[in-house]
Order: C-alpha cells, then structure tokens, then sequence
C-alpha cells in the first residue's frame, strides 16, 4: 500500500514538474499537501522556519525549470507537507544550512600533513583518506576520517568543538592531540595530550593521555594505550633502539595503513634497532629490516606477508 502511494506521488510530483498535469490532478495535489500540513507537525528547530524553507524550495524549482520567481504563500503548505510525508514514507531528509564547501584529502603509499583553516593540522598515514571544509562555519568543526590512520594536533577554540566521524564513532575535542586508526574490522582512538571524548551508539568514553577507546564488535571500551602509538612517527625521523619486532609492525601498521601477516609468531620477540625516516616508503623500511632479521617481508597492496 505504501509503496503505492508512494509511486502515484512521486508520479504526479514529475507531471506537475513537466506541466503535464490536468486541473484534476493539480486539485489533487494541492489538496492532500493541505491535508497533510493541517494533520502533521513542523519541527522547527530541527526544519527550519517553514516559510523561509518553502520559499527557498520554491526558488529553486523556478530557477531549475527556468521560470520567474513569483512566490504564492500557499506554497508553504506544500512544502511542508511534502518534506513530513517523504520523510514518513522513507526518504531521508536532512536539511542543512551550511554551505561549506567539502575538500579530500588522500595518501598513496607516502604518510602527509595538511594544516585546516582554523590553524589544526592532520598527519594522514599512507593509504588514508580525510574530508573536511575549506572553512569552518556554524559552532562546531567537522571533519571526516573515511579511510586508514591519522594523528590530530587541534587548535583549541572552547567555543567550537572538533568533531571527528570515523566509522561509526565520533570523537569531540577542544583542543588536544590523538591518533585515530580506522579499519574494517575496528576503530581506535589514542590521546597524547588534552581529554577526548568518543561516543559511538549510545555509548560514550573519556580519554586522558595515555589512554585509549576500542569501537569493536559494536562495543565500545577504554584502555591503557599501547607505548608503540605514543611514538611521534608522523612529523619526525625516528630511531627504534632494541625494540621488538612486533613494536616495529604496530607503528608501521599506522604509519602506512597496512596489515601484517606472519606463520610464526615467536618471530615477533625479535629485537632489533630501525630507523625510520620521515618520508621514507614502506618497502624502504621492510628493505631494512629484511636485511637485519634475514626475514623476507612481501607487499601485497596493503597486506604485508611475513616470512
């Protein structure tokens, strides 16, 4: 039935676009958008003021079908009948005033930084992905972690809170410091400095240095953070001394979004001393490595095999 209804509106919604509607139908119309209108309720902190709302909407079908602006009140009914209904019968509406405009910013096989408008900057691991606003509008900066692991150094603005999406968490700050690394299977966040709160599915953590939050198997929990996440591998060279194996795959785990696999996992006790420098790729390191354990490491795109 719903689905019914659905395809006549959406049916009679494309004839009035094209002016290929009789009187009948445009009674129709008119008539079950003031139905609605009288029969729903408008939200208007999350909505809008509807009329300011039905006006931009019919603005922009005027300027769409290339018609003079004229702007009947009557219309208002229309529109907010419309969006109450859409949204009933499963359409997302989500109406947003922003007009930032949204920039990527994505690493191949190199770990970069990029430094945000409000004065943040972001040290995006190789094989990573990261979206956000040429500037920031409104009362809180939002940005997105869509792919691999990063390190945030945030400039701190009381007044608007940096939020970062990541998976399906979300990570709030004023000003601080912390790695996110992101994968399939799970999403980290590691505080350096300053306190994170992460929230995911209605369960919420708070994070002080040192600590950490796991989102895995839809659960979210708090830890102590893990000594190889405290390294400063995204603005520095770094020399590793007698450091195990299994340390050296962690951070470069996060420094160049990969996966380890290995048979034997004794070899991960190994210690071994590597340096790493800032820019250096990742078959660089692996080549230096090999050479210090005899070990063969082979890259298959982001997996690494260990043998």
């Amino acid at each position: 039935m719903i689905k019914r209804i659905k395809h006549s509106l959406e049916h009679l919604i494309d004839k009035s676009s094209r002016n290929k509607t009789s009187i009948a139908e445009e009674n129709l119309l008119n008539d079950f958008a003031f139905t609605q209108y009288q029969n729903s309720k408008w939200n208007e902190i999350s909505m809008g003021n509807p009329d300011e709302v039905s006006r931009n909407i019919y603005e922009d079908i005027q300027l769409r079908i290339g018609k003079k602006k004229t702007f009947n009140p009557y219309l208002k009914y229309m529109a907010a009948a419309s969006i109450i209904f859409l949204v009933g019968l499963g359409f997302f509406f989500k109406p947003s005033l922003s007009t930032e405009k949204q920039l990527s910013f994505k690493t191949s096989s190199i770990p970069k930084s990029i430094k945000l408008s409000d004065g943040s900057k972001i040290y995006l691991a190789a094989n990573s992905s990261f979206q956000y606003p040429e500037k920031f509008e409104g009362d809180e900066r939002k940005v997105s972690l869509l792919k691999g692991n990063a390190f945030f150094e945030i400039a701190k603005d009381k007044k608007h809170p940096f939020i970062i999406a990541s998976g399906e968490i979300k990570t709030k700050v004023v000003g601080t410091s912390f790695h996110i690394q992101l994968s399939k299977e799970k999403c980290e966040v590691i505080v350096l400095t300053g306190k994170v709160n992460v929230t995911s599915k209605g369960q919420s953590v708070d994070l002080v240095p040192n600590e950490q939050a796991l989102f895995q198997s839809q659960k979210l929990t708090k830890q102590l953070a893990d000594k190889a996440f405290l390294v400063n591998w995204y603005a520095t060279d770094i020399t590793l001394n007698q450091t195990t194996l299994k340390q050296v795959i962690t951070i470069l785990q996060y420094k160049y979004g990969v996966s380890f696999e290995y048979d034997n996992e004794q070899v991960l006790a190994m210690p071994l001393t590597v340096f790493i420098k800032k820019d250096a790729s990742l078959e660089n390191v692996l080549e230096q490595i090999n050479y210090i354990t005899n070990l063969k490491f082979k890259v298959y795109g982001e997996i690494v095999k260990v043998n």
